[in-house]
């Protein structure tokens, strides 16, 4: 009977064991945080750090485009109408480059028309910049049945004191325009610059290197932002990336996706983003700098300095191969 007792105990150990892995499993999948994410890319047609169209372009926006249509996600680009402009003429050249975008089925947003920056022109030069944003664009959109919906500040600048921020939002939505915020900021810029630079040297080695760094910087920065999420709403919401048209992108967007979806993260349209409460909270922030949302309501919150400690940083070498002070 010993020997019996054993084994009898021995098999319903065996027996309990699976239910009770399955049964941890699923504690574990119901706390894992929901992941949906949102790609908005700035500054189309293409982003520069100057003024100068640079010469990558013809063979990088290409690139780009069927990078993204290869990812099978949904996407809106924001687009700066000055890029447009040569000298005193139009591109038409460039204006094609905004049709490819509708073309690949992607959605539009109004940039406003040279990147303004509202804390240096002021309200009324910054309406105006908005307006004058759109005359390519609206019947571009026109053309497909739409119109532009929304509007993402340049510099995520929107507004000093809380009057400017109530005057701006009044005429957006009396333009129908939605303000586009950013959650997932990131300094992908600082990147494409080092990477132009590096392509201009035939430099293939730093831009192996700048591809392999860059993807999981770009990932960290959505890992950060959860947590912030997390530790600010009690959960994820659905997060907000903020991209721009430029050479790293187009080569790396394949990848890029690839690892945000390997976390767990289902791609959405801004619009589906916004369903989400969250983003009717009021943007608090009146500094000067351009940060995440989820840190404006955190200032909103009064939330301690510490709240905000950890963000991932682009590693020095990466800004002193840019040539950039700091990000």
């Amino acid at each position: 009977m010993h020997w019996f007792s054993r084994t009898l105990a021995a098999a319903m150990v065996l027996l309990a064991t699976p239910a009770s892995l399955a049964i941890e499993s699923t504690d574990s999948a119901a706390k894992a945080p929901i992941r949906q994410i949102a790609v908005t890319i700035d500054d189309l047609p293409w982003a520069t750090l100057g003024d100068a169209t640079p010469a990558t372009l013809a063979q990088y926006h290409p690139r780009l485009i069927v990078a993204m249509k290869e990812a099978a996600i949904p996407l809106i680009g924001f687009v700066n109408e000055g890029k447009l402009v040569s000298g005193d003429k139009v591109d038409t050249s460039r204006v094609h480059l905004l049709k490819d975008w509708v073309d690949a089925g992607f959605d539009l947003g109004n940039h406003s028309y040279s990147h303004a920056d509202l804390h240096a022109v002021g309200l009324e030069a910054y309406e105006s910049d908005i307006l004058r944003g759109e005359v390519f664009l609206r019947p571009l959109l026109a053309e497909r049945n739409k119109k532009p919906e929304w509007f993402r500040h340049p510099y995520l600048r929107a507004g000093r004191t809380v009057e400017d921020k109530a005057a701006l939002q009044a005429f957006l939505a009396e333009h129908g325009y939605r303000i586009a915020p950013v959650t997932v900021d990131t300094s992908d810029w600082v990147w494409a610059g080092a990477y132009r630079k590096a392509i201009a040297a035939g430099d293939t080695a730093s831009m192996t290197r700048l591809r392999d760094d860059y993807v999981p910087y770009m990932v960290s920065k959505v890992d950060y932002f959860e947590d912030q999420s997390i530790q600010l709403l009690g959960y994820n919401l659905p997060q907000i990336l903020l991209m721009h048209a430029n050479e790293i992108n187009a080569d790396t967007f394949g990848q890029l996706v690839a690892a945000i979806r390997a976390r767990g993260y289902e791609f959405i349209t801004l619009e589906a983003a916004m369903k989400d409460p969250a983003y009717q909270r009021a943007d608090a922030y009146l500094g000067k700098w351009g940060p995440s949302w989820i840190h404006r309501w955190a200032t909103g919150e009064g939330r301690p300095k510490e709240f905000y400690a950890g963000e991932p940083v682009t590693p020095a070498w990466v800004l002193a191969m840019a040539g950039i002070d700091s990000e």
